[in-house]
Protein backbone atom coordinates (compact mmCIF):
# COMPACT_ATOMS: atom_id res chain seq x y z
CA UNK A 1 0.00 0.00 0.00
CA UNK A 2 0.59 3.53 -0.26
CA UNK A 3 2.71 5.58 2.72
CA UNK A 4 0.90 8.47 4.15
CA UNK A 5 4.57 10.17 4.18
CA UNK A 6 4.82 9.02 0.53
CA UNK A 7 1.76 11.48 -0.10
CA UNK A 8 2.92 14.19 2.42
CA UNK A 9 6.61 13.94 0.69
CA UNK A 10 4.83 14.84 -2.87
CA UNK A 11 2.83 17.33 -1.60
CA UNK A 12 6.07 18.96 -0.15
CA UNK A 13 7.82 19.06 -3.27
CA UNK A 14 5.24 20.76 -4.78
CA UNK A 15 5.74 23.49 -2.26
CA UNK A 16 9.56 23.41 -2.86
CA UNK A 17 10.72 22.27 -6.06
CA UNK A 18 13.98 23.13 -6.22
CA UNK A 19 17.64 21.01 -6.28
CA UNK A 20 18.38 22.68 -2.54
CA UNK A 21 15.58 21.65 -1.05
CA UNK A 22 15.52 18.13 -2.48
CA UNK A 23 18.66 17.39 -1.69
CA UNK A 24 17.89 18.62 2.39
CA UNK A 25 14.97 15.83 1.39
CA UNK A 26 17.11 13.38 -0.22
CA UNK A 27 16.55 10.67 2.49
CA UNK A 28 12.52 11.29 2.69
CA UNK A 29 12.17 10.74 -1.03
CA UNK A 30 14.52 7.34 -1.01
CA UNK A 31 11.90 6.24 1.43
CA UNK A 32 8.83 7.70 -0.59
CA UNK A 33 10.77 6.13 -3.48
CA UNK A 34 11.21 2.20 -2.29
CA UNK A 35 7.58 2.47 -0.73
CA UNK A 36 6.56 3.31 -4.41
CA UNK A 37 8.41 0.55 -6.16
CA UNK A 38 6.92 -1.56 -3.67
CA UNK A 39 3.05 -0.68 -4.93
CA UNK A 40 4.50 -1.29 -8.55
CA UNK A 41 5.59 -4.79 -7.39
CA UNK A 42 2.61 -5.56 -5.90
CA UNK A 43 0.54 -4.31 -8.83
CA UNK A 44 3.14 -6.37 -11.52
CA UNK A 45 2.65 -9.49 -9.60
CA UNK A 46 -0.84 -9.55 -9.34
CA UNK A 47 -1.33 -8.44 -12.99
CA UNK A 48 1.42 -11.51 -14.15
CA UNK A 49 -1.45 -14.03 -12.83
CA UNK A 50 -3.68 -12.27 -15.56
CA UNK A 51 -1.77 -10.87 -18.40
CA UNK A 52 0.87 -13.15 -19.56
CA UNK A 53 2.52 -11.05 -21.85
CA UNK A 54 4.29 -9.05 -18.52
CA UNK A 55 5.58 -12.35 -17.33
CA UNK A 56 9.40 -11.17 -17.87
CA UNK A 57 9.04 -7.68 -16.55
CA UNK A 58 10.78 -6.27 -13.18
CA UNK A 59 9.07 -3.19 -11.17
CA UNK A 60 12.34 -0.96 -12.04
CA UNK A 61 11.21 -1.30 -15.14
CA UNK A 62 8.11 -0.01 -14.51
CA UNK A 63 8.55 3.22 -11.98
CA UNK A 64 9.78 6.44 -14.06
CA UNK A 65 12.22 8.40 -12.75
CA UNK A 66 11.64 11.48 -10.66
CA UNK A 67 13.85 14.15 -12.16
CA UNK A 68 11.79 15.78 -15.16
CA UNK A 69 13.68 16.83 -18.58
CA UNK A 70 13.58 20.38 -18.95
CA UNK A 71 15.67 21.07 -22.04
CA UNK A 72 12.74 21.31 -24.45
CA UNK A 73 10.28 22.80 -21.63
CA UNK A 74 9.35 26.27 -20.40
CA UNK A 75 8.51 25.09 -16.96
CA UNK A 76 12.37 24.47 -15.70
CA UNK A 77 11.28 23.01 -12.41
CA UNK A 78 13.63 20.06 -12.06
CA UNK A 79 11.15 17.23 -10.30
CA UNK A 80 8.18 16.11 -11.19
CA UNK A 81 5.39 16.14 -8.34
CA UNK A 82 4.06 12.65 -8.95
CA UNK A 83 5.39 9.23 -9.49
CA UNK A 84 4.12 6.85 -12.49
CA UNK A 85 4.22 3.71 -13.38
CA UNK A 86 4.01 1.87 -16.78
CA UNK A 87 3.07 -1.84 -17.18
CA UNK A 88 3.50 -2.83 -20.47
CA UNK A 89 4.84 -6.00 -22.18
CA UNK A 90 8.32 -4.32 -23.54
CA UNK A 91 8.54 -2.20 -20.41
CA UNK A 92 8.55 1.89 -19.97
CA UNK A 93 10.48 2.97 -22.57
CA UNK A 94 9.15 0.24 -25.76
CA UNK A 95 5.75 2.01 -27.97
CA UNK A 96 2.89 -0.37 -27.17
CA UNK A 97 0.10 0.02 -25.27
CA UNK A 98 0.12 -0.60 -21.32
CA UNK A 99 -1.54 -0.08 -17.88
CA UNK A 100 -0.58 2.66 -16.09
CA UNK A 101 -1.03 4.42 -12.04
CA UNK A 102 0.43 8.20 -11.69
CA UNK A 103 0.37 8.94 -7.51
CA UNK A 104 0.27 12.58 -7.08
CA UNK A 105 -2.29 14.21 -4.17
CA UNK A 106 -5.29 15.82 -6.24
CA UNK A 107 -4.58 14.78 -9.33
CA UNK A 108 -4.07 10.68 -8.93
CA UNK A 109 -5.03 8.33 -11.76
CA UNK A 110 -5.09 5.06 -12.79
CA UNK A 111 -5.12 5.06 -16.63
CA UNK A 112 -4.17 2.75 -19.55
CA UNK A 113 -4.35 2.52 -23.53
CA UNK A 114 -1.50 3.71 -26.16
CA UNK A 115 -1.06 7.79 -25.54
CA UNK A 116 0.35 9.36 -28.79
CA UNK A 117 1.47 6.67 -31.29
CA UNK A 118 4.03 7.05 -33.89
CA UNK A 119 2.96 6.86 -37.34
CA UNK A 120 3.51 3.64 -38.43
CA UNK A 121 1.76 2.44 -34.71
CA UNK A 122 -0.92 4.25 -35.42
CA UNK A 123 -1.56 3.16 -38.96
CA UNK A 124 -2.05 -0.06 -37.82
CA UNK A 125 -4.40 0.42 -35.28
CA UNK A 126 -6.68 2.89 -36.83
CA UNK A 127 -6.78 0.01 -40.27
CA UNK A 128 -7.85 -2.69 -37.54
CA UNK A 129 -9.77 -0.32 -35.31
CA UNK A 130 -11.67 0.16 -39.42
CA UNK A 131 -11.33 -4.00 -40.24
CA UNK A 132 -12.76 -4.64 -37.04
CA UNK A 133 -15.24 -1.73 -35.70
CA UNK A 134 -17.70 -3.91 -34.21
CA UNK A 135 -15.18 -5.93 -31.94
CA UNK A 136 -13.70 -2.27 -30.78
CA UNK A 137 -17.04 -0.42 -29.84
CA UNK A 138 -17.92 -4.17 -27.95
CA UNK A 139 -14.63 -3.70 -25.97
CA UNK A 140 -15.11 -0.02 -24.74
CA UNK A 141 -19.05 -0.21 -25.13
CA UNK A 142 -19.36 -2.87 -22.36
CA UNK A 143 -21.11 -1.91 -19.28
CA UNK A 144 -18.61 -2.42 -16.63
CA UNK A 145 -15.77 -0.52 -19.42
CA UNK A 146 -17.97 2.13 -19.21
CA UNK A 147 -19.17 2.52 -15.71
CA UNK A 148 -15.07 2.32 -15.08
CA UNK A 149 -13.63 5.06 -17.50
CA UNK A 150 -16.61 6.44 -19.16
CA UNK A 151 -15.33 6.37 -23.01
CA UNK A 152 -11.92 7.33 -24.76
CA UNK A 153 -10.17 10.12 -24.14
CA UNK A 154 -11.11 12.42 -27.21
CA UNK A 155 -8.17 14.97 -25.68
CA UNK A 156 -5.69 14.27 -28.81
CA UNK A 157 -8.16 14.22 -32.10
CA UNK A 158 -8.36 15.54 -35.75
CA UNK A 159 -10.69 17.58 -36.70
CA UNK A 160 -10.78 16.01 -39.89
CA UNK A 161 -10.60 12.30 -41.19
CA UNK A 162 -7.22 11.13 -41.60
CA UNK A 163 -5.75 10.40 -44.75
CA UNK A 164 -7.01 7.41 -46.39
CA UNK A 165 -10.75 7.69 -44.79
CA UNK A 166 -13.73 9.01 -46.06
CA UNK A 167 -16.28 11.26 -43.29
CA UNK A 168 -19.24 8.61 -44.08
CA UNK A 169 -17.15 5.85 -42.32
CA UNK A 170 -18.77 4.68 -39.58
CA UNK A 171 -15.75 4.62 -37.48
CA UNK A 172 -14.84 8.16 -38.33
CA UNK A 173 -14.91 9.15 -35.03
CA UNK A 174 -12.88 6.52 -33.46
CA UNK A 175 -10.72 6.67 -36.52
CA UNK A 176 -10.04 10.66 -35.71
CA UNK A 177 -8.25 9.96 -32.28
CA UNK A 178 -4.26 10.66 -31.68
CA UNK A 179 -4.65 8.43 -28.89
CA UNK A 180 -6.32 5.68 -27.31
CA UNK A 181 -6.82 5.81 -23.81
CA UNK A 182 -8.97 5.72 -20.28
CA UNK A 183 -8.39 7.30 -17.20
CA UNK A 184 -10.49 7.27 -13.89
CA UNK A 185 -9.60 9.52 -10.82
CA UNK A 186 -8.45 8.25 -7.61
CA UNK A 187 -9.41 10.25 -4.71
CA UNK A 188 -6.63 11.21 -2.60
CA UNK A 189 -8.43 9.59 0.81
CA UNK A 190 -8.49 6.35 -1.08
CA UNK A 191 -4.71 6.38 -2.10
CA UNK A 192 -3.39 5.57 1.17
CA UNK A 193 -5.88 2.82 1.88
CA UNK A 194 -5.79 -0.91 1.71
CA UNK A 195 -8.08 -1.26 -1.16
CA UNK A 196 -5.77 0.61 -3.07
CA UNK A 197 -4.37 -2.13 -4.99
CA UNK A 198 -7.22 -3.91 -5.90
CA UNK A 199 -8.79 -0.86 -7.25
CA UNK A 200 -5.63 -0.58 -9.43
CA UNK A 201 -5.83 -4.76 -10.52
CA UNK A 202 -9.77 -4.62 -11.12
CA UNK A 203 -9.45 -1.61 -13.41
CA UNK A 204 -6.55 -2.65 -14.81
CA UNK A 205 -8.09 -6.19 -15.42
CA UNK A 206 -11.18 -4.38 -17.03
CA UNK A 207 -9.43 -2.34 -19.74
CA UNK A 208 -7.46 -5.33 -20.72
CA UNK A 209 -9.39 -6.53 -23.43
CA UNK A 210 -8.65 -2.70 -25.00
CA UNK A 211 -4.65 -3.44 -24.64
CA UNK A 212 -5.18 -6.69 -26.33
CA UNK A 213 -6.56 -5.13 -29.22
CA UNK A 214 -4.36 -2.48 -30.06
CA UNK A 215 -1.19 -4.26 -29.12
CA UNK A 216 -2.67 -6.84 -31.82
CA UNK A 217 -3.03 -4.28 -34.27
CA UNK A 218 0.69 -3.49 -34.13
CA UNK A 219 2.15 -6.92 -33.29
Amino acid sequence: MINPETVKFLKALKKNNSKEWFDENRQRYAVAKDNYLDFAGEILGRMKKIDASLTDLEPKQCVFRINRDVRFSKNKDPYKTNMGASFSKGGKKVQCAGYYFHLEPGASFIGGGFWMPMAPELNKIRQEIDYNAEAFNKIINKKKFKASFGSLSESEKLTRPPKGYEADNPAIELLKLKSFVVMTAVKDSELTGKALANMVVDHFETMMPLIDFLNSAID
